[in-house]
């Protein structure tokens, strides 16, 4: 236990360190995800709990221990005491006498007791607990590790796609504009309607409404993002536009199950605890069992009675002590009845934390298999409203196209843009969402995903 604390302890310094260097370097350029990260280690307030909360379960384990070693206690006391003794007694004619005595003395008695427990069946089930509870707090600080990734890359995807949600609006509201300058233009040469005019204002007061929206969108991720990496968020690495799939692996989702089931962190968490739970039996009915302790003392007595007064006396005892419970007004029946429906508790909730695992799992696997050919359609849509534009602006000059058909263009291409960024991120968040299901999460996997978002050269 002392070498993971030096591990914290060390872990903490050098967090430390790579988040200043972070944070300066997100000053002077682009923050990216890797040091938002580092940020984020150091100044994410949930994650310095569970790293505090991790630490107190390590504790765990040496608590547990305890009540297998030996116990060693002392006691000293001292007074000041008075003593009338008095004695009845016949003289030699056989007449009462009684003769009164005053003592005025000080005692003391000093002893010190080591007790080695050897057989002690509760002993040895808190000592289990104890093991079983350090193994959960390690468990469950695994998941919060992955918890931290998660959280910090929606929040950056989220941050990224407000930005990308406010370019998009603006370049809208901007095409809708020029458009009411082309419309204008030609209505004051007789070639336009005042129907054009009317239906491209319509669309650039919406476009106008959407940007302010988009404004507080970025407003509220920014804010997000900052409340997790500690700093404060001005400008972060885009996303690269030579987006490519990661390779699926393995590609049988059976696979990926038999993985979660043995690397899970909150499935194995919850395995604790149901360990947890069936040492509390143990230890419940251990209330039945008989205890065998090793006893020694070494005492120091000085005029502890009457009896004894100025007598010094040094004592050494060595031996066993048997203590065998007989009957405890029914507690320890009721304490164990209790503990089974604890233990069947926790066996349930394994189970619904497999259940909810393989579902999660199963979602975010079908997103990943899926999310190649809906990238695709949607990269080709995205070009086709480009295309869709140039040819609707050249047969409006010809007649057979009119304004409002190239307003509904423009937001064709507006929608496919924005529902493409949006299932590039998502396509992001399921492969470290499907690899946090599994268990397998770790940084090489935000390392990857970081590659993703690269600043302006």
């Amino acid at each position: 236990m002392a070498s993971t604390s030096r591990m914290f302890t060390v872990l903490a310094s050098t967090l430390a360190l790579a988040s200043n260097l972070a944070i300066g370097v997100a000053q002077a350029a682009p923050m990216n995800l890797l040091q938002a990260y580092q940020a984020a280690l150091q100044n994410d307030p949930t994650y310095r709990g569970a790293i505090y909360e991790n630490q107190a379960g390590q504790e765990a384990r040496n608590m547990g221990r305890s009540y297998l070693l030996p116990k060693l206690s002392s006691y000293y006391t001292t007074g000041k005491n008075q003593a009338d003794i008095t004695q009845t007694g016949q003289n030699i004619l056989g007449q009462p006498v009684t003769n009164t005595s005053h003592s005025d003395y000080s005692s003391v008695n000093a002893a010190v007791t080591l007790r080695q427990p050897i057989v002690n069946f509760e002993a040895l089930a808190l000592y289990n607990q104890g093991v079983a509870k350090t193994n959960y707090s390690n468990a469950q600080f695994v998941g919060r590790s992955q918890d931290l990734m998660l959280r910090l890359v929606a929040a950056y995807a989220e941050v990224q796609y407000s930005e990308d949600q406010l370019t998009l609006a603006a370049a809208q509201r901007d095409a809708y504009r020029e458009q009411m300058h082309v419309n204008e233009r030609l209505f004051k040469q007789g070639e336009g309607t005042k129907t054009d005019m009317l239906e491209t204002e319509a669309r650039a007061n919406l476009a106008e409404a959407q940007v302010f929206e988009a404004q507080d969108n970025v407003t509220v991720a920014r804010n997000t993002l900052t409340g997790i990496v500690g700093v404060e968020v001005t400008e972060l690495a885009p996303l690269n536009q030579d987006f490519r799939l990661l390779p699926l692996q393995p590609a049988n989702f059976q696979e990926w199950r038999d993985i979660a089931l043995a690397k899970n962190a909150e499935i194995i968490a919850l395995g604790y605890a149901v360990d947890i739970a069936h040492e509390e039996i143990n230890r419940q009915r251990a209330g039945h069992a008989p205890s065998l302790d090793l006893v020694g003392s070494f005492g120091k007595q000085k005029s502890t009675s009457t009896n004894t007064i100025n007598q010094d006396a040094n004592v050494h005892s060595i031996g066993v002590e048997l203590n065998i419970p007989l009957f405890s007004g029914g507690y320890v029946s009721a304490a164990t009845r209790q503990a089974v429906a604890n233990h069947e508790k926790a066996r349930s909730d394994l189970d619904v934390k497999i259940n909810q695992v393989s579902v999660e799992l199963r979602k975010q696997f079908s997103l990943m298999q899926s999310a190649g050919p809906r990238i695709d359609a949607l990269v080709k849509s995205a070009d086709s409203a480009s295309l869709l534009i140039v040819a609707t602006k050249q047969s409006i000059k010809g007649g057979v196209r009119i304004n409002l058909d190239l307003l509904n263009a423009e937001q064709q291409l507006y929608t496919s843009r924005r529902d493409l960024a949006l299932a590039r991120y998502n396509y992001l968040l399921a492969y470290l969402r499907m690899r946090s299901a599994a268990g397998t999460l770790n940084e090489q996997d935000l390392g990857n995903i970081a590659g993703y978002f690269v600043a302006a050269q």
